[in-house]
């Protein structure tokens, strides 16, 4: 009997342990969007600033 017992015990350890697993990757995937979100930010950001610089740049170049 002990060790059915013991097998049992050992699948629900198993599961407790996939599941913190399961925890930490969920926080990790979710860090790791809200960086992706910040990042595409700062990079539309920059866009916008180059486009403005280069749009200043046509209009000081223009000879008229």
């Amino acid at each position: 009997m002990f060790w059915p017992m013991f097998a049992v015990a050992m699948g629900f350890a198993g599961l407790a342990v996939l599941a913190v697993f399961a925890v930490r990757v969920f926080t990790e995937a979710r860090r790791l969007g809200l960086q992706v979100t910040e990042s595409a930010r700062r990079i539309d950001r920059a866009a916008q600033d180059l486009e403005r610089a280069a749009v200043s740049v046509a209009r000081a170049a223009d000879p008229r």
